[in-house]
């Protein structure tokens, strides 16, 4: 007999006297543990399948030992960028040996059962459908003649810093010109 059991977010194939390595459990060593997340038992050629899981069925283990497995590396790296990271993980885990595989029975349909009987007419007197609102009529910003007011004085500004630059850049330039050419003897 063999089952299919979900424990860890992964699912395992047992069958009874296997020992397999889960995620970690918070459990001690010889302790009694209870899987009740089965998706299917299967014995030749009868299965039982479960729509997700077989309710009154269950796994039970025995805890062997608690373990971290072999280091990781994990090395994140980028050419040419000056960047290197090296890290190391070890992933917990819980060794168990599965000791009895229980009873199946298929899990109940989660839908009640539905009777034939024909659909209501609908309700004569519904309520009205809401008519959209009217969009607001665009009014006229007076605020406009404001804003272009309040934008000239920093455009004036602007270009004086733009003359003050090209000022001090020519002055710059002449001073270079000076000091670079040679004096010629009369």
């Amino acid at each position: 007999m063999y089952a299919v059991i979900k424990t860890g977010g992964k699912q395992y194939r047992v069958r009874e006297g296997d020992t397999l390595r889960i995620e970690k459990l918070a459990a001690e060593a010889g302790a009694k543990v209870q899987f009740d997340q089965i998706l299917m038992v299967g014995e030749g050629d009868k299965v039982s399948v479960g729509t997700p899981y077989l309710s009154g069925s269950q796994v039970s283990a025995t805890v062997i030992s608690q373990g971290r497995g072999e280091k990781i590396k994990v090395v994140k790296f980028k050419r040419r960028k000056n960047y290197l990271r090296r890290n190391g993980h070890r992933q917990s885990f819980t060794e168990v040996e599965i000791t009895k595989i229980g009873g199946a029975t298929k899990a109940a349909a989660a839908k009640p059962e539905t009777k034939s009987t024909p659909k209501a007419a609908p309700k004569a007197e519904s309520k009205p459908k809401a008519e959209p609102k009217a969009k607001a009529a665009a009014k006229p910003k007076p605020k406009a003649a404001a804003d272009s007011k309040a934008k000239a004085p920093a455009k004036k500004k602007a270009k004086a810093k733009a003359k003050t630059k090209t000022k001090t850049k020519t002055k710059a330039k002449a001073k270079a010109k000076a000091k670079t050419k040679p004096k010629t003897a009369k």
